[in-house]
């Protein structure tokens, strides 16, 4: 009985199925490495976008959330203790941002939420 030997073609497929997988096994190495630079940089990766870091972490002081209103895009920020603030969540690509204190909220413009 003779062993089986695989034919040109066969070698050549194999071989190009082996090389795709190294390169994407790459491909996200290299993200990855991509990525932790940029963190390292000042940057977080929120969604599939580089935030920058101040503007997607709480600090201890600055705990007021200043969101932006959907429907209207009324700039509207919320203090620990109103009714929404636990919902309200900040997105810097919209706009939002924290406030370390209602003064300076209102001095960049936004109003206190009404509930």
């Amino acid at each position: 009985m003779s062993k089986w030997k695989p034919t040109p073609e066969v070698i050549d497929a194999s071989r190009r199925f082996r090389r795709a997988k190294r390169l994407r096994s790459t491909k996200k190495v290299l993200f990855g490495a991509v990525l932790v630079g940029a963190v390292g940089a000042g940057y977080a990766y929120d969604r599939g976008r580089l935030e920058p870091v101040q503007a997607l972490m709480q600090s201890a002081n600055c705990n007021i959330k200043g969101n932006v209103s959907i429907d209207t895009g009324e700039r509207i920020y919320h203090v620990p203790g109103q009714r929404y603030y636990e919902q309200t969540v900040i997105s810097p690509r919209y706009g939002e941002r924290w406030f370390c204190s209602e003064a300076e909220a209102r001095r960049a413009g936004w109003r206190r939420s009404k509930v």
